[in-house]
């Protein structure tokens, strides 16, 4: 099994790409196997959270960027800010981890948050897409944001 053991996003040319979901992302420590089948184990710093488009380098050099996979998941939209903001403070106060984008929310699939959010007056859509929650902004460890470091 590879060990791919360290983030580089400095370095532009990936070799191999790894599809993993959002639960995935978090864990620094994995068995898990790229897109052409090889095994890898991610043996990364602890508290590492890999984002869509990150790169990350193997033991024997190869460099792998991170895919986000599409998951399971309720996106919440509605028009009214106010109706948002609500929604987005009554998930966050259950510490569930948000995606934000203009006019919507995105959380991992859960019925009992759905029917919560409905109750809001927002509408929710259950969707297979790829999850990017907000790091959040006491967040120490690494993030990506569309931009290498």
């Amino acid at each position: 099994m590879l060990k791919i053991t360290e983030i580089t996003n400095s370095d532009p040319t990936p070799g191999a790409v790894l599809t993993l979901r959002f639960e995935e992302r978090q864990k620094s420590r994995l068995a898990t196997r790229l897109e052409d089948g090889m095994a890898v184990g991610l043996m990364l710093p602890r508290g590492s959270v890999l984002r869509h488009g990150d790169r990350l380098r193997a033991e024997n050099g190869m460099v792998v960027e991170v895919h986000a996979a599409a998951e399971t998941v309720s996106t919440a939209y509605s028009d009214n800010p106010v109706q948002l903001a609500r929604a987005s403070y009554h998930l966050g106060n259950r510490h569930v981890p948000l995606q934000v984008g203009t006019g919507w929310v995105r959380y991992a699939h859960d019925h009992v948050l759905d029917d919560m959010v409905i109750k809001l007056g927002l509408k929710v859509v259950t969707e297979q897409a790829t999850f990017e929650p907000e790091a959040g902004a006491y967040h120490s460890g690494h993030h990506h944001h569309g931009h290498h470091d």
